[in-house]
């Protein structure tokens, strides 16, 4: 809508992405604190809350009347944010609000089943969860094959130049990324608040990033490649404010959990700025949290299944200091700070050649 004003009643301001996205976040902030009371108030009434796996450490147990599904309130208001900010026309904007859109009703469709049935495994069942993430993922990665203007070359950090040309295996690569990105992000969500300041860090990074890759200027000094992308800044912008609110209730101790609603949507989101930006494999430093929350739960099934030995007292890794008496609060703030130094050395390598 604003930028249709610039047009029509030329109000040059509303052209620039910074000052539209500037809109966006406090669009995205004020939706969030503005519906997020309203809908926890309706998930206490209808029961919507968190059920919670008697195995996990015992301290969880007093979650299990926390409202979930928190995620589908700031991705509403990001979306409303996003419309009322952006260029709708612009083919990078269709993919951004495409896959959060489709990451969204799965993440809907596994936290309903799971309250309806008051049970943490009785979501969308693991084969067809990971389908219909793949067959999103799928189509997205299609779509900015044949639609969008810019190549299949994947870099690397450090390295101006392009490492190899993926051609149409890139579909197969940006899906793998999102799907695992995804993932990542939410098995990362088990704490108040734990996910969601690694993804606004995340998320921050990504929008200096794509902001450079859209603005022949900046991505010229940085030597880095130039692609019309700059627009989903915007909608980024959105989802950080609406984030911002989201934390606000979400903060130890939480008011209310984001559910996979919430925690699919931002994994897939994150990994489509870093694929348009071509920042895939830089993606490990900015979402390093993500990272090591997954690998500790690969390297705990793979060490059971190999050798019948755990490597930590409970997976994904927050659970293991869970369970060693760190308090919840300490795990919590340790990991935002590793979070944003990662993030803050994933900056710093774009201009290293």
């Amino acid at each position: 809508m604003l930028y249709w004003l610039h047009l029509y009643f030329d109000i040059n301001i509303l052209n620039y992405i910074t000052i539209r996205a500037g809109i966006a976040f406090f669009l995205g902030l004020i939706f969030t604190l503005f519906l997020m009371p309203k809908f926890i108030k309706w998930a206490k009434k209808s029961s919507s809350v968190q059920p919670i796996n008697n195995w996990v450490p015992e301290a969880h147990q007093l979650k299990s009347k926390t409202p979930t599904m928190g995620g589908i309130v700031f991705i509403i208001s990001t979306l409303l944010a996003s419309v009322l900010t952006v260029k709708l026309t612009n083919i990078y904007v269709i993919g951004a609000l495409a896959t959060i859109m489709t990451f969204a009703l799965i993440g809907f469709q596994d936290d309903m089943a799971k309250i309806k049935n008051k049970l943490n495994t009785a979501g969308l069942s693991a084969k067809a969860k990971l389908f219909a993430q793949v067959l999103s993922a799928g189509g997205v990665a299609v779509f900015l094959y044949i639609f969008a203007d810019f190549d299949t070359e994947l870099y690397i950090p450090f390295i101006k130049n392009p490492l190899i040309d993926m051609g149409m295996f890139s579909i197969f690569f940006w899906a793998i990324v999102m799907v695992s990105a995804s993932n990542a992000v939410n098995l990362t969500d088990g704490l108040d608040g734990l996910a969601t300041v690694p993804s606004i860090a995340a998320l921050s990074s990504l929008s200096l990033i794509v902001y450079a890759t859209g603005n022949s200027v900046f991505s010229d000094y940085l030597l880095i490649p130039h692609y019309n992308v700059g627009e989903v800044v915007i909608i980024a912008a959105a989802l950080i404010g609406s984030l911002a609110g989201f934390l606000w209730f979400n903060c130890h101790p939480a008011e209310v959990f984001m559910g996979d609603s919430g925690s699919l949507t931002l994994g897939a989101f994150i990994a489509y700025m870093a694929i348009i930006s071509k920042v895939e494999i830089l993606l490990v430093l900015i979402g390093l949290i993500f990272v090591i929350e997954t690998l500790s739960v690969i390297l705990q099934v793979g060490s059971f299944k190999l050798r019948k030995k755990r490597i930590f007292l409970m997976a994904p890794i927050h659970h293991h200091f869970e369970m060693k008496n760190w308090s919840e609060n300490k795990i919590i703030v340790r990991f935002w700070i590793i979070a944003i130094i990662s993030n803050l050395i994933a900056i710093i390598t774009l201009k290293i050649r």
